[in-house]
């Protein structure tokens, strides 16, 4: 990340400037939980105990329209319960978002979400818990074909484009880590074999639409039987088995992914209907992420899971190209 800070004191000053703005105490408690795209702090109300969740934007990233807009989604998902998601608190005014402010004037968007319990699914039970999130994706899937959006509504578009090209949405995976001629001719080619299949793929209604473009275990709270689904962040437009991708992010090499993908095919189509086509193309969507990642990693080298990544990151992704391009180039 470069051109702002998110050095801890000067998030917490956005935080306490937040609190005031949304009207609890100015005694809360603020604890820092993550910091990755955005800051996302615990906030609990000493007097009352109530704790809630709130949400620093990192600047130059989405404006305050595509952030109402993913709100607008959040909110209608909410409406016809489709899906366990946290509240969205507004300010005392009715803002749902505010501008905060730290010690030298510059402003980022904050939002108030409602505290949800539960604990990220463990790994022992990932292939239980991915036919889970597969009937829980196909649910948002059948909502989004079907949500009119509203009239001033925008998210980013994640296409071969906007998140593998050279300006990409995370930068491009051309600069990322331990990136030498090698990995750059390998990496190139299957980019070029991404595309030639995504566009045959085509981008019908049926098969393009709003995503929540994360649907990782991370962004999963269980509580009992209860799943919670929370960070809509990243939701935009793309295809919609992008989802898929997107739940393997990081792990893409891990030897229970085709056990995984089989057990979130299972879960979906108890819900919705997935088409032989979207099945065997799901291997492009994993690959399609795992590239998108090389960039993110590149592009956010001073956060804890861009160091934790590190060069293996590209040599493992190099692996997983050539791989791919085994069986479908």
């Amino acid at each position: 990340m470069s051109g702002y800070s998110n050095e801890p004191g000067k998030l917490h000053e956005f935080a306490v400037d937040a609190v005031a703005k949304f009207g609890y105490p100015e005694d809360s408690k603020i604890s820092l939980i993550n910091l990755s795209e955005n800051a996302t702090f615990k906030v609990t109300d000493i007097h009352s105990g109530q704790d809630t969740i709130l949400r620093i934007h990192r600047p130059f990233y989405h404006s305050k329209q595509s952030i109402q807009s993913e709100l607008d989604w959040v909110q209608s998902l909410r409406e016809i319960q489709l899906v366990r998601t946290p509240a969205i608190l507004p300010s005392g005014s009715g803002e749902q978002i505010v501008l905060a402010q730290d010690s030298t004037g510059e402003q980022r968007h904050a939002v108030m979400f409602e505290f949800m319990p539960g604990v990220e699914p463990t790994e022992d039970r990932m292939v239980d818990d991915f036919k889970t999130l597969g009937a829980i994706t196909a649910r948002l899937h059948d909502q989004s074909k079907q949500w009119h959006r509203p009239s001033n509504f925008y998210r980013f578009t994640w296409d071969h484009e906007t998140a593998l090209g050279p300006n990409g949405h995370w930068g491009s995976w051309r600069d990322g880590l331990a990136m030498g001629p090698n990995e750059l001719e390998i990496l190139s080619r299957v980019s070029d074999t991404l595309n030639t299949r995504l566009e045959r793929f085509g981008k019908s209604k049926e098969r393009f639409g709003l995503v929540h473009a994360d649907m990782r275990l991370a962004n999963l709270l269980v509580a009992g039987n209860n799943v919670t689904v929370i960070d809509f962040d990243d939701c935009g437009l793309s295809w919609f088995m992008y989802d898929l991708g997107s739940s393997v992010s990081f792990i893409e090499d891990h030897p229970l992914i085709p056990e995984m993908t089989a057990s979130w095919v299972d879960g979906y189509r108890s819900v919705a209907e997935l088409s032989k086509e979207e099945e065997a193309e799901l291997p492009t969507f994993v690959m399609f992420r795992r590239l998108l990642l090389v960039a993110w990693v590149g592009s956010h080298q001073d956060t804890d899971t861009g160091k934790e990544m590190g060069a293996n990151f590209t040599k493992v992704s190099c692996e997983l190209a050539e791989n791919y391009l085994s069986k479908f180039a």
